[in-house]
């Protein structure tokens, strides 16, 4: 029989064990830091109805998505975590309590051009708080808080989270006379950053049709500069003339003196006219976040306020604010640049339990004992030489192995040893107890990010 030659295909990401160990924990940190405020997990179906992914999608999303057709129905995979929890809060409007907050961290697929960083099959990790009827602009500012926490908590320490308000740019497109054109405009500007104001300038003109002087007064207004208060006052000059603008200018700034009550250091975060995201739910305040040191991955966390996404799935007025974490990005990136902490625990187990033997009963209810305890334990039973079974833990990472021959068994005691320190000793299993929970304690601290 011919064999099939084992692949994973492009734009998809399978880790070996000690990586999936790092995703693992990373994962770990992001659910215990959302969870500190309140919000409660959430898991959609990976496949929902086209017609409720697509109700409104908008720029490159019908493009990107993967859709199929399966015993009559018309599918599609999830292209984000926003547009389901649209549809779920719509479908269970009745029985949630609002604000509702949610946060939720699963696998997306879009059909983009698989590149560096970018995967066709990737993990998301959001934060979203759905309101009935209104909701606060604090929470505005709470999200971009929670994804400073969040890096922080990481490890991560050279980020900036850009801020704007897609009614500024709405209401600046209105002055002239652009009202029209405005999400195309949004939709381009947002590329700014990946093909550069020349290209930005030549669709503007070539594609949608804005005179030079107009594109030229958009790109002149996008790039202004300097600290957030500078920049806020520059914006101060065009208020009075558009409604949208001066409200779009007001959440601006109140946006950002929340984050500074919530604690977030200014150079953390900063208000950014370029950013519009390409996606058309976005209505008030968009976030994008980049890593300083390398932009070239653009953004890895990113979101918005939206007043009408779940507009297609009720008459109720549900607003909400989100944002989302491109994980499988961030980490590809943290991997590839060497930022990965070298002391995160990575095996699979803390405790191999090497009966000496053939009497197994005192081994399996030593490891018993051990995972009673909350230790992590493995029970390595294979007939083979004992540096086959110590170098099994050695490859794995296990730190510790715990032996048991006739005479540990006949005294009532184990011996222990630390396979990094060499060190050996033999005690009771009660007592064995608390050290290695107190040795694995220090283990564990740290960050997932390496401190330099």
């Amino acid at each position: 029989m011919e064999k099939i030659k084992p692949r994973t295909l492009s734009g998809f990401m399978e880790l070996l064990p000690a990586r999936q160990m790092q995703m693992e924990r990373f994962l770990q940190v992001l659910r215990e830091t959302y969870s500190l405020y309140g919000f409660t997990p959430l898991d959609t179906p990976v496949i929902e109805a086209a017609e409720v992914l697509l109700a409104k999608g908008g720029g490159d999303t019908e493009k990107q998505i993967y859709r199929f057709e399966k015993g009559g129905s018309d599918l599609a995979l999830r292209f984000d975590l926003t547009v389901p929890l649209a549809k779920y809060v719509a479908q269970n409007y009745g029985v949630l309590s609002f604000p509702f907050r949610r946060f939720q961290i699963g696998k997306v697929y879009r059909g983009e051009r698989a590149q560096r960083g970018r995967f066709r099959e990737f993990y998301q990790a959001d934060i979203d708080v759905i309101g009935d009827g209104q909701l606060d602009i604090v929470n505005e500012a709470e999200i971009p808080a929670i994804i400073y926490r969040t890096f922080t908590a990481l490890g991560l320490q050279r980020f900036q989270i850009r801020v704007n308000n897609r009614k500024i740019l709405g209401g600046f497109y209105s002055m002239l006379g652009l009202s029209e054109k405005a999400g195309d405009i949004m939709r381009t500007v947002d590329k700014l950053e990946k093909i550069g104001a020349e290209k930005v300038t030549e669709i503007l003109t070539e594609d949608l049709g804005v005179s030079d002087a107009d594109a030229e007064a958009i790109l002149s207004f996008i790039s202004i500069r300097g600290s957030n208060g500078q920049v806020l006052e520059a914006l101060e000059a065009w208020r009075g003339r558009d409604a949208l603008f001066d409200q779009g200018l007001e959440e601006l700034k109140a946006v950002t003196g929340y984050l500074s009550a919530f604690g977030v250091p200014e150079h953390n975060f900063a208000v950014d006219l370029t950013i519009a995201r390409g996606l058309d739910y976005y209505t008030g305040t968009v976030y994008e976040t980049a890593m300083l040191d390398h932009p070239e991955i653009g953004s890895i966390c990113s979101g918005g306020r939206y007043d009408d996404l779940a507009e297609y799935y009720t008459d109720k007025k549900l607003p909400g604010v989100g944002i989302s974490i491109g994980v499988t990005r961030l980490f590809y990136v943290l991997e590839e640049q060497g930022m990965l902490s070298d002391q995160m625990v990575t095996a699979p187990a803390d405790v191999l339990v090497i009966p000496m033997s053939d009497d197994l009963q005192a081994a399996i209810q030593t490891a018993t004992a051990l995972r009673d305890a909350g230790i992590r334990t493995q029970l390595y039973t294979e007939k083979k030489k004992f540096k086959a079974r110590i170098g099994y833990a050695a490859k794995l990472g296990i730190p510790y192995a715990v032996f048991l021959g006739e005479d540990e068994i006949a005294q009532g005691v184990v011996s222990c040893k630390d396979l990094a320190a060499g060190q050996q000793q033999t005690l009771p299993v009660e007592q064995l107890i608390p050290q290695l929970k107190a040795a694995l304690a220090a283990r564990s601290s740290g960050t997932v990010i390496r401190e330099d």
